[in-house]
């Protein structure tokens, strides 16, 4: 069974079009990424497969689960990195993992695991605040993946991060976690270097949908032209 399977997928801001029939499939540990310029329904489309949005036409199941119908029985095997890291900047970092740890019964060695894996120990006592961009995008990669999701969406979850923070954080969110991963991305060359299957966006509407193989980087810039 595919762990994702959209069909008809649509959903509208007013009379504007964010998203248009988008159908689809992932398999189990399969990695598709979403390409367009700003505005084509990228973040729509996570945010509806993390349940935060409902859809308007069309279906989605993930891991077998009809969204949003059964939106309560996927959420905690779901992880979302938007790009609202969903922290509370006034407490800090090791304060803001417990809270989500309560929330998903998840032991507080997890959280001193993480904290050591992204290299924040020295600054996990410090508010939210406080840290810089790089440091809050690591804070919110360790959210993220806390309760140990089957499903990661992860809208350019690069931002921010230096290249000694993407090979930190790349054991959780990257192509080495085995996790299924939907991902955004305006880099085309790296981006199809990690996918499985491209998904092409432009004002809500596929342009461009096929295995990643089958896909030029040429092909996806014309997408942001």
């Amino acid at each position: 069974m595919a762990d994702i399977e959209l069909a008809g997928l649509a959903r509208a801001y007013g009379e504007r079009v964010a998203l248009a029939d988008v159908t689809l499939t992932l398999d189990a540990g399969a990695t598709l990424v979403v390409f367009g310029p700003n505005g084509a329904g990228k973040s729509t489309l996570l945010r509806i497969l993390a349940t935060l949005l409902r859809p308007h036409a069309g279906t989605a199941r993930i891991l077998g689960k009809e969204l949003p119908r059964e939106a309560w029985a996927v959420r905690g095997s779901v992880g979302f990195l938007g790009h609202d890291p969903l922290l509370y900047r006034e407490l800090s970092a090791r304060e803001n993992l417990r809270f989500h740890a309560r929330l998903h019964g998840v032991a507080t060695e997890r959280i001193a695991e993480l904290l050591s894996i992204t290299g924040l120990e020295r600054r996990a006592d410090d508010p939210v605040r406080q840290l810089s961009r790089g440091l809050v995008q690591r804070v919110a990669v360790c959210r993220a993946v806390l309760h140990d999701p089957k499903v990661l969406l992860l809208d350019e979850p690069r931002a921010n991060l230096d290249p000694g923070s993407v090979d930190l954080v790349e054991p959780l969110i990257g192509r080495a976690s085995g996790r299924t991963r939907v991902v955004t991305s305006h880099d085309p060359r790296g981006g199809l270097a990690e996918a499985d299957v491209a998904l092409g966006l432009r004002a809500g509407r596929p342009e461009v949908l096929a295995p990643a193989a089958g896909v030029t980087a040429d092909e996806i810039g014309a997408l942001y032209r």
